[in-house]
Order: structure tokens, then C-alpha cells, then sequence
């Protein structure tokens, strides 16, 4: 049975951010989410590179990636769970996860890529704390033996 659903609806009501770019990198959807998490407009990032959102040091090694996939229509991700840092619009910078997935036309050939990201800047600070904590206590147990 095929569910009759509105993706439109489904798209801007999903809690992560959901983006697409164009295989030459360009933002093309950008939800509701996407304007949470990275305090851009999807006016303003409609259109634009992702080096909105990357900081600096990560540019050339998610480009060099970004092009071999776009060239291969594969992803080497597939469904795993990437970490990396990215930037806010008003430049702090966050710790998000996201999945990948390759977009392809009718005759299969590459037309971008979507990504499904969530903000885990906050748990990323809590664990920082406990290995902290754990390190603390653990120096603290060998001083004491």
C-alpha cells in the first residue's frame, strides 16, 4: 500500500535539518530545521556553497570528497553517522552528525546530494565534561594508590 504523503509537509516539519546541493555543490533545499540549527534563512542560502557552513580548516578535504563523489555517483558514507564541526551564521561553531544520501536522475546520472543533519553540539560538550570528570577521577585514584 503507498501512503499518500505530502513531502513538502514532511520536509519542513522534520525536526533535522534536511539540505540538498546540486552536483557543483550548491545549496538547493534548505528547510526549516537548516535555518534553526545554522541560523541561515533558506533565502539566504538557497544557491549558495556549502563553505557557508564549513569552517575553513575542513573546506578542501569535504571538497575533494564532495567532487570524487559527485564524478563517481558514489558515496563511500552510505548510511553511516559522520561527525564533524560546523559553522553557525554568526560564526561559533557547532558539533553536527548527518547521514548522506546520493540523488540521481531518471537516466542515473548524479543530480546532488541530501543530507539529514541534527545539531549535537550540546551532547558533544556534555561527553567533553565527563572524559574531563573521568580523566579527573582517574588521576585522582592513582595519586591516592
Amino acid at each position: 500500500m503507498q501512503a499518500n504523503v505530502d513531502f513538502k509537509q514532511l520536509v519542513e516539519g522534520a525536526g533535522d535539518a534536511i539540505m540538498v546541493c546540486d552536483a557543483k555543490g550548491a545549496i538547493t533545499l534548505w528547510n526549516r530545521a537548516a535555518e534553526r540549527i545554522f541560523g541561515f534563512t533558506e533565502a539566504e542560502a538557497l544557491g549558495q556553497s556549502l563553505d557557508m557552513i564549513i569552517p575553513q580548516r575542513q573546506r578542501q578535504r569535504h571538497w575533494d570528497g564532495y567532487n570524487k563523489t559527485m564524478e563517481t555517483g558514489i558515496t563511500k558514507y552510505g548510511a553511516d553517522l559522520l561527525r564533524v564541526p560546523a559553522l553557525h551564521k554568526d560564526g561559533h561553531t557547532l558539533s553536527i552528525a548527518f547521514t548522506v544520501s546520493m540523488l540521481f536522475s531518471e537516466t542515473r546520472e548524479v543530480t546532488g546530494i541530501v543530507a539529514f543533519v541534527r545539531d549535537e553540539t550540546a551532547r558533544f560538550a556534555e561527553e567533553r565534561k565527563l572524559r574531563a570528570r573521568l580523566q579527573e577521577a582517574e588521576t585522582t585514584i592513582k595519586g591516592d594508590s
